[in-house]
């Protein structure tokens, strides 16, 4: 079993990676900002934090492949790795901002505005 999980990402791409990264960042935050309602007892609170880091475990190792794939996906295993050390508030708007790059297609071209000359 081992060496399938080792494997899992082989023969995906970097973006493909990091796509199911932020599956699992998406996740980690859904649960940490359910965690910070003040109506909710502190057990459940708690419970939910340990999901949402939990869901941030799970998203390194698929962000580290990313990252030895194409390594422009670098800042997002590191902010990932920072939940180890720093509570994930401070990190929701940089993991949100770092998905939302991801989960961007890259191979769209921007609608240049306006009329180009000679159509």
């Amino acid at each position: 079993m081992l060496a399938g999980l080792a494997l899992s990402g082989c023969g995906q791409g970097g973006q493909a990676l990091a796509q199911q990264a932020c599956t699992h960042v998406a996740l980690s935050v859904r649960y940490f900002e359910r965690s910070t309602a003040t109506d909710l007892p502190a057990a459940q609170a708690a419970h939910l934090r340990s999901k949402a880091s939990a869901e941030l475990r799970a998203a390194l190792p698929l962000a580290a492949d990313a990252t030895a794939d194409n390594g422009n996906l670098n800042s997002l295993m590191t902010t990932i790795a920072e939940g180890a050390t720093v509570d994930e508030s401070h990190l929701v708007p940089a993991l949100k901002g770092q998905c939302a790059l991801v989960n961007t297609n890259i191979n769209t071209n921007p609608d240049p505005g306006g009329n180009l000359p000679g159509t």
